[in-house]
């Protein structure tokens, strides 16, 4: 031999000899020696407690998998035993996360191109507790030291592919929104089908817009506390592969609890670290939607139990805000239909809530919880104390204004078909509801009532305190045949109700604004008729003591009746109040009070014939509006002319309500003639 080859038989031989002493010692180390190095480092980089408290190991494997000469080459397989990682000086709990092992496996080769790929990581029994105080600190939030800006950026990657665990615990507390939630969360065993949960439908979907959903492969439960409200769940979710990959869609199902709101979803959510989009089937329902304001931040009105089925479509980062459409949804509030579209964007200065509502069938008992007009009894079924006194008409309960700043809302909504009993002649509903920086409209909220429309425009001022509102009402061709549909009388008549209104006040509830109201009533009816009947139909057990009192049991045709109401500080006063029936002239005089639900009316007639009535005193209705009572004054006989003392201060209320003066069916209109005169300062005529 040669004495090169000599030396290259040294070298090559002592290399070898130093590869393996170098594997053996690899093999051999005791890599427990560099924990106190590991833990003091990630502890100085993350300005938190850490530590590999148990065994760190290393073993060298080979991968059969590889195929061919790779699959020579041993992998390193690395674990960690009984790993935490502390919290903040602030927490009462010393650890926000701990694992009771850790593996994984790293590729050799590709750290060659600077690559550091990790195909899997298992993970035993994680366990993370997540906390945020009252003040906003939160537990999740890391004094990082600040990177260079200068500094070139690495171009090491690294890709990891699978996690896996046996059995996870997640406690989230966070003071700022009252809520404190335990998620377990468990490996199904066998995966469970993206369609199987969804439907084929769904699952089509979502194959349409060129991705597949991974399969379901973890289940978890919820249980604790949500801004307040008791809280139960449980759902399933995808396999940690898809997190890594931002266009794969990661399915999401989920059956939550929180108070007496349920939410039911299933669907995807693509990019899930970053919370990109949502694609899902959203059932929710409740007990009245003004609670889902703690739990959304939506401001929604009270409202009997509900329940809605429809799609939620979110863009968590879109440039104008987070964005959220509950799409094509379906649904009951009461007994009513409702069917539409809603949209909420997450905007500054506030959130905005659009959309158009439809309901082809709706009964007017669920408008009810609008102005707090339920009873008690149904306060109670959605959720809220009873707070109407049993001898109070006016609705007490206050309207939640505080709310009313936390977004804007602009929504249309069209109730087609209203649904009540035949006695109520209400047909149809429309509303246009504006809800900006607090101060509340409905612009118009028109009622279809009796051949008729009533509309009114409504205003109410949530930054006053008290509450400010407005409310002009204009009532135009109320047919009364068609309002008293089952009063065989008026199935003749060609008469119509024609009216104006216009009152302001202030106060938290209808019954606040109405005690404080300043506006006027007008009210012009021709053509009518009137009986103890009609007063059993409108359920006025005092109109039918009037009633017969005045005229027996029969019908009686009423020419016309006008009113003009003045309205201040809540006392309504009557400045005019006339009926003329073809017998009399019948005079009405006296307050109504709103604040103290109180009556005090005088009822004068005048007979158009000799001795008609028998009736030789006024009569009177007193008393609280719940119950009044009516009966003939004591005193002075009723005078022939009486009226006379009350027409002098009709004159001007009278010229006000000719505008609401209209032909009837091409007929003359009755009630002309006696505004005019009383207009002039005449006494409407009667027989002396």
């Amino acid at each position: 031999m040669t004495r090169g080859r000599k030396i290259f038989a040294w070298t090559v031989g002592i290399l070898l000899l130093l590869l393996a002493v170098l594997i053996i010692v690899i093999a051999t180390f005791d890599w427990n020696r560099l924990k106190p190095t590991i833990n003091e480092k990630v502890s100085a980089e993350l300005h938190r407690p850490f530590a590999i408290n148990g065994n760190l190991a290393v073993l060298w494997r080979r991968e059969p998998d590889e195929g061919g000469w790779r699959a020579w080459i041993p992998w390193p397989h690395m674990s960690a035993e009984d790993i935490a990682l502390g919290n903040p000086e602030w927490s009462k709990n010393p650890q926000m996360v701990t694992l009771k092992r850790v593996e994984m496996r790293l590729a050799p080769l590709p750290l060659l191109a600077q690559r550091v790929v990790i195909p899997r990581i298992d993970l035993t029994e994680p366990n993370a507790r997540i906390e945020r105080l009252a003040d906003g600190r939160a537990n999740w939030v890391f004094d990082l030291p600040k990177s260079d800006p200068n500094a070139t950026p690495s171009s090491w990657v690294v890709d990891i592919g699978s996690i896996g665990f046996d059995k996870g615990l997640v406690s989230y507390n966070d003071q700022m929104i009252n809520t404190s939630v335990d998620v377990v969360i468990d490996p199904l065993g066998k995966p469970i089908p993206f369609s199987d949960i969804v439907g084929s439908g769904e699952a089509k979907k979502v194959s349409d817009k060129g991705a597949s959903a991974q399969d379901y492969a973890f289940g978890f439960t919820a249980k604790g506390q949500y801004h307040g409200q008791k809280l139960n769940g449980s759902g399933k979710v995808g396999g940690l592969l898809a997190l890594k990959d931002a266009a794969l869609p990661f399915p999401v199902q989920a059956d939550v609890s929180a108070g007496n709101t349920r939410v039911a979803v299933a669907g995807t959510v693509t990019d899930p670290q970053n919370l990109g989009e949502l694609d899902l089937r959203l059932k929710l329902s409740g007990d009245s939607l003004g609670n889902l304001y703690p739990l959304t931040g939506v401001t929604l009105p009270d409202s009997p139990p509900y329940s809605t089925d429809g799609r939620l479509i979110a863009k968590l980062h879109d440039p104008a805000g987070a964005s959220f459409q509950y799409k094509g949804f379906n649904g009951k509030i009461g007994n009513s239909d409702i069917h539409g579209d809603l949209g909420f964007v997450a905007s500054q200065p506030r959130p905005t809530l659009t959309g158009a509502l439809v309901s082809n069938q709706l009964l007017m008992a669920d408008l009810k919880p609008l102005i707090g007009a339920d009873s008690n009894a149904e306060q109670k079924t959605r959720g809220g104390a009873s707070k109407q006194p049993t001898d109070k008409v006016l609705p007490v309960e206050e309207f939640k204004t505080d709310r009313w700043s936390a977004m804007d809302a602009d929504v249309e909504f069209t109730g087609k078909k209203i649904v009540q009993s035949a006695e109520l002649p209400f047909t149809d509903l429309y509303t246009h509801i504006v809800l900006n920086d607090g101060q509340l409209s409905l612009e118009p909220l028109r009622f279809g009532v009796a051949g008729g429309k009533l509309d009114a425009d409504i205003k109410l001022n949530g930054h006053s305190q008290p509450l400010e509102g407005r409310a002009k009402l204009s009532a135009r061709n109320f047919k009364l045949k068609q309002l008293f549909p089952t009063f065989e009388p008026m199935k003749t008549s060609f008469g119509e109700l024609n009216g104006d209104a216009d009152i302001s006040g202030k106060g938290n509830s209808v019954a606040a604004l109405l005690g404080t109201a300043n506006g006027e009533m007008k009210m012009v009816v021709n053509d009518g008729a009137v009986s103890r009947g009609l007063m059993e139909i409108a359920g006025l057990n005092v109109g039918n003591y009037v009633v017969g009192k005045l005229f027996g049991d029969k019908d009686v045709k009423i020419n016309c009746a006008a009113s003009h109401l003045g309205i201040k500080d809540g006392l309504a006063k009557t400045n005019l109040f006339v009926f003329d029936t073809e017998n009399a002239i019948i005079y009405v005089d006296g307050t109504a009070n709103m604040k103290t639900e109180q009556l005090d009316m005088k009822i004068t007639p005048e007979s158009k014939g000799f001795r008609v009535f028998s009736l030789r005193s006024p009569l009177y209705v007193r008393g609280p509006f719940i119950k009044p009572s009516a009966g003939v004054e004591s005193g002075p006989l009723l005078l022939r002319g009486a009226g006379m003392v009350l027409l002098g201060a009709a004159v001007g209320p009278a010229a006000g309500l000719l505008a609401l003066v209209a032909p009837s069916g091409g007929e003359p209109n009755q009630c002309a003639p006696l505004l005019e005169q009383m207009r002039a300062g005449k006494a409407p005529k009667t027989v002396k």
